[in-house]
């Protein structure tokens, strides 16, 4: 073999093998987190965020993929609530693992048949007369060096598309919220 192309072979392995090294140092887990404050009580999020048929009102994901289809679970709210979809842009399913009104929700979510499996939650956290709503996933790239690699990814992927959704539920539970008509004041002088 000539000394030219032996080198280049032993530089290549060398850097594989230093690829591989560095993906086993990496994290197993990743996190993704946002975070908005609304103005609005945590039921009236909720009405938005408990349930699967208002989702696409907020949420950024069939607004990236317009060929996205989407199919519910027998349950549209609640403990059990499912959701699958498909489109261009891959598909995945959610099942909602927790759903409270005053706490928020957690969902299992995973991509492609099973892959990519996460944990999310939507949390409330009163602040004063408004909401603070934050959003969190957390997954687990397994002993795989080259999916801790793509773990380095999910926060400027995904993190966006959160900021995204979060901005749209402010915007919609604020316009709803701001939409309630008062109640009339009772007529003083009206005759009982």
């Amino acid at each position: 073999m000539k000394p030219v192309l032996r080198l280049i072979l032993i530089g290549v392995v060398l850097a594989t093998l230093v690829v591989v090294a560095v993906g086993f140092l990496l994290p197993r887990e990743y996190t993704v987190e946002r975070r908005v404050t609304i103005n609005a009580a945590p039921e009236r999020i909720h009405a938005l965020v408990g349930d699967l048929d208002a989702w696409p009102d907020w949420t950024p994901w069939a607004k990236s993929d317009p060929t996205m289809a989407i199919t519910y679970g027998e349950l549209r709210s609640g403990v059990g609530a499912h959701q699958s979809w498909s489109g261009d842009s891959g598909g995945g399913e959610l099942t909602f693992t927790r759903s409270e009104p005053e706490w928020g929700i957690a969902y299992d979510m995973a991509f492609d048949g099973g892959k990519y499996p996460s944990r999310s939650t939507i949390v409330y956290n009163r602040a004063g007369s408004a909401t603070e709503v934050v959003w969190t996933m957390v997954g687990d790239n397994g002993a795989n060096p080259f999916n801790r690699y793509f773990g380095l990814m999910m926060d400027p992927m995904v993190g966006p598309m959160f900021e995204d959704g979060l901005n749209r539920l402010k915007l919609v539970a604020e316009k709803q919220d701001d939409a309630r008509e008062p109640e009339p004041a009772p007529d003083a002088g009206a005759a009982n």
